[in-house]
Parts: C-alpha cells; structure tokens; sequence
C-alpha cells in the first residue's frame, strides 16, 4: 500500500478508540484502502486525516495500521493499530485465527439446513481489474472455513448469523453462493450465472450487499485482557430485512 493522501471527506463511525488502535464502522461502498479507481476515498484516506502522524509512523511495512480488510461492498468493525506493537499483536492473533468474527448477512432462498459449515477451499483470481476467490473442488486453494445459523427467514430469503475460522478474499459471499443462497445485493457470486466483475460507472455506486461484520472480539494487544466491538446494523440492511418481513432478534435493532 502506498502512504494514503489524507480526506476528511471520508466519513466513518468510531466504535473504540484506545491508545494503540481503533475500531471503526466501515459503511458500504468505501474500499478499505487505496487502490485502482480509489487513490483517495478509500476508509485509511480518511484515517489519514484524523491520524496520520501515527499511521505514517507504521509505514508499509505494517500497511500504516490497516490490520485486516472488508470488502468494498460490505459494512461493519474494522481494525487500525496506531503502534507498532499493537499492530504485530493484532496480526499474530489474526494468524492465529483466535479472533472471532462474527457477521449478519440476508442471503437468497434458504441455506440446505438452518444451521451447518461449509469448508471449501478458495482460489484468488483476477478477472479483469477485479480479485475475486473461485472455490476449488480439485482440492487446491486456500482452506476457508464458514459456519452459519439461521435467525429466520422471509418473502423468500433469510437472515444469517455467520462466523468465518479464515479471512479469504470474498470469503462469505463466494461460499453462499456456492450453498445456492447469495447475499442479498450479490453482483458478482451469483447461481448459475456467470460474476459481474465490471465495475460501476465513476459517481455510481453498486447496491449495498446485505453482509455486514457485527462483532470482532480479540485480546487486547497490551493487557490481554478479552474485547468484544459491536458495529449497530446499516439502515440499508435494516431496509432488506423489513422488505422481506424478517423480524430482527431485539440485540440487532
């Protein structure tokens, strides 16, 4: 990643603010960092604003704080160290998989039970100016391990609670679409069609997908001590749930 151009104009929720890193409500729509086509409205642009000092004190190295990534399209809790030594104890809880990260999604139909895991393992390819991840039934790529349970369902989709053990590429959405239940909003991992990968025109956004990261629980990378960070659900996810007549569990509303 190359040192992002502070932009105040990126907007975003702090859901918790320590002396060693951040969690931040990521809104749909805003890359998690800068890249082809988003050099300067990425979400460590507008880090950058607010923080700079000590995210160019992290450098490339240590992707200026930037311990994990959302998709473009999804919503929800991400993480951004400030120090170096919060970053390295972040990242080895990451690699350790000890990290629980839990998410909400509204998918398609129904998943063939209300409650399983799918374990297949995901090839990152690029199609155009686009990375996605194909799931390999040869039993090559990368293993990708995703549990779901159903939290009811509606007009013809359901809602999902979701935790991933692995952070692939896409790693939700290519894996219900592989269970024949695509996230609501889904473009590019869709049944029996082949994936969109062009992307929207300049000034026009995609619909926002119905995936959204709730929770992210992890050590505290200086006491140890366990922390739970909650990201409140997106109006626009609101909306897809009342559109479908699903009821909402009390904690998501």
């Amino acid at each position: 990643m190359t040192q992002p151009i502070p932009n105040p104009a990126v907007q975003f929720d702090v859901l918790y603010e320590d002396a060693g890193f951040l969690v931040i409500a990521k809104p749909a729509g805003v890359v998690s960092e800068p890249g082809l086509g988003h050099r300067d409205d990425s979400l460590m642009n507008g880090i950058f604003a607010r923080w700079g000092a000590f995210a160019s004190s992290l450098g490339t190295a240590r992707d200026f704080g930037l311990v994990h990534r959302l998709d473009r399209d999804s919503s929800g809790a991400i993480i951004i160290a400030l120090e170096a030594s919060a970053y390295d104890a972040l990242r080895a809880q990451f690699a350790a998989r000890t990290v629980r990260k839990r998410y909400m999604t509204i998918v398609e139909g129904k998943p063939p039970r209300p409650e399983g895991s799918i374990e297949l393992p995901l090839d990152e390819v690029r199609r155009g100016d686009m990375k996605i991840s194909l799931v390999d039934h040869r039993g090559g790529g990368r293993p990708a391990i995703t549990r779901w349970k159903s939290l009811g369902s509606g007009h013809r989709r359901t809602l999902l609670d979701v935790e991933i053990e692995t952070g692939r590429l896409h790693q939700i959405r290519a894996h219900m679409a592989e269970l024949g239940c695509p996230v609501v909003g889904e473009s590019v991992y869709r049944v029996d069609l082949p994936p969109i990968t062009s992307r929207p025109p300049k000034g026009r956004a995609m619909q926002p997908l119905a995936l959204h990261a709730l929770t992210l629980t992890f050590a505290h990378p200086t006491t140890g001590a366990p922390v739970t960070v909650t990201c409140p659900l997106p109006e626009h996810f609101k909306q897809v749930a009342i559109d479908a007549t699903i009821a909402l569990p009390r904690e998501l509303r």
